[in-house]
């Protein structure tokens, strides 16, 4: 009997660093992706967006992306409007990242495609922050977020899938797969676009949005990094 009071301290005591060791691992983890992402004071994208929305027509569009630190983001469509969720600003992955007020938590291993990836969950510190949860997947080779995930109070649930390639030193993607639901989008006061609803009834867009996905795909073809962009840009 005495000896196993003396086991369980132990076993404790060995838990307990176990748990601290795998926080600080996460933790150096993400210190070294914000490192890259931190590179960017801001740049201009050019782009090709694909938005697929099962109620909207919206026409395929040629675009720039514009990003200045620490959270400005816009999409610009010359020829019309491009159908862009409120989530969308977390295309900023240093949206993510940059406060530093959350909590990280080991989630293990998972794979995208044929790459083995690290999960981890960010908890804001806020109990009040918009962002409920926040759920990386890290490619620990490139130091990249491959995957994010997050749930807000105001702007519903949404994910981006990201492929890189030249500019990945830099935590910029080649590539990105947005996925939210419509049904938490509101459309901007003033702006109509043609409905489709593929069915015979009569429903409002509302309810056509209702347990809805809606996806955009967004391809750069080039970025200028570092250059400077105007604030008028974002007005």
């Amino acid at each position: 009997m005495i000896r196993f009071k003396k086991i369980i301290p132990l076993l404790l005591l060995t838990l307990l660093t176990i748990f601290t060791v795998r926080a600080q691992d996460v933790n150096s983890l993400l210190a070294k992706v914000k490192f890259n992402i931190d590179k960017v004071n801001d740049y201009e994208a050019t782009a090709r967006m694909i938005t697929n929305v099962s109620f909207l027509k919206v026409p395929d569009a040629d675009v720039k992306v514009y990003f200045k630190k620490p959270n400005k983001l816009k999409i610009k469509n010359e020829k019309g409007i491009s159908f862009v969720p409120k989530g969308a600003v977390s295309i900023n992955l240093n949206n993510i990242l940059s406060s530093g007020k959350y909590t990280a938590i080991d989630a293990g291993t998972d794979k995208i495609a044929n790459t083995v990836v690290r999960v981890i969950k960010l908890l804001p510190e806020d109990d009040n922050a918009d962002v409920v949860l926040s759920t990386v997947y890290i490619d620990e080779a490139l130091l990249v977020i491959r995957r994010a995930k997050t749930t807000t109070r105001a702007n519903g649930s949404y994910q981006l899938d990201m492929n890189y390639g030249k500019y990945a030193s830099y935590g910029l993607p080649d590539k990105i797969f947005f996925t939210f639901d419509t049904k938490d989008y509101k459309l901007p006061k003033g702006i109509t676009f043609d409905f489709d609803d593929g069915t015979q009834n009569n429903r409002s867009a509302a309810d056509k949005a209702k347990s809805r996905t809606g996806k955009a795909e967004i391809t750069f073809s080039s970025y200028l990094i570092n250059k400077g962009v105007s604030d008028d840009v974002f007005k």
